[in-house]
């Protein structure tokens, strides 16, 4: 049996006691790295570490949910059934800046809905070099998408498309460390969150949409320049 266990956001502790039984009882665990392990569950029991939530489409294995970070964003008090799609935002490089994400924030804007955006995570990335040489892969050091970075692109991907879906006086929320104690949430324009240092990862960001005035209230605490 393979076994995908989420681990929460916080620290190993938020890690279920279903969850940490599997663990207890696989003969090997590995944390998300590659998923070439996956036929060795044929055989064996296998646990497989990952942060967040464990939803993976994959057959013959038992799925141990934890904390994710759809439902900790729920902090800062907008509501959830007032999100729209989720999308990802990738790390731009010289030859790659992909925007299929704008669409998505298109169309949650005009639905007046809030969109999540999940900001990447680069991790056990081979370097171009061992890629083309062959042999014992070499990796880059890892890399975690800020909430500085995420808006930056955003921006440059606005300014590109010119649709006028937001803009650096759009409203947003700035998260991170979710889950942990010392997990930072704040509100503010992009503009001015594009210029705040957040701390250490990992990072995700709230494009706000219509709001009520219960979640303008809660906005209103979190706001840049407050104490609190």
């Amino acid at each position: 049996m393979l076994y995908i266990i989420g681990l929460g956001l916080g620290e190993e502790s938020d890690i279920t006691m279903r969850g940490l039984e599997a663990v207890k009882k696989s003969q090997k665990i590995y944390m998300d790295r590659k998923r070439s392990m996956i036929e060795e569950a044929i055989d064996n029991d296998i646990a497989f570490l990952v942060v967040g939530e464990s939803v993976i489409p994959l057959e013959r294995y038992w799925d141990l949910s934890s904390a994710a970070v759809m439902n900790d964003v729920g902090i800062c008090r907008l509501q959830l059934y007032h999100y729209g799609e989720t999308v990802s935002t990738p790390f731009f490089t010289e030859t790659w800046r992909p925007d299929s994400f704008y669409e998505k924030i298109k169309k949650n804007r005009a639905l007046g809905l809030h969109t999540l955006c999940l900001l990447d995570i680069r991790v056990k990335e081979p370097t171009f070099e061992s890629l083309c040489r062959g042999g014992k892969k070499q990796y880059e050091p890892p890399r975690y998408m800020t909430v500085n970075t995420a808006i930056e692109q955003l921006l440059e991907v606005e300014q590109k498309r010119g649709d006028s879906v937001y803009s650096e006086e759009t409203e947003c929320v700035g998260f991170a460390r979710l889950g942990a104690e010392d997990q930072k949430i704040l509100s503010g324009t992009m503009k001015q969150l594009e210029s705040v240092d957040c701390g250490a990862p990992l990072h995700c960001l709230v494009i706000v949409g219509k709001t009520h005035p219960v979640e303008e209230e809660m906005l209103e605490f979190y706001k840049y320049g407050t104490a609190n």
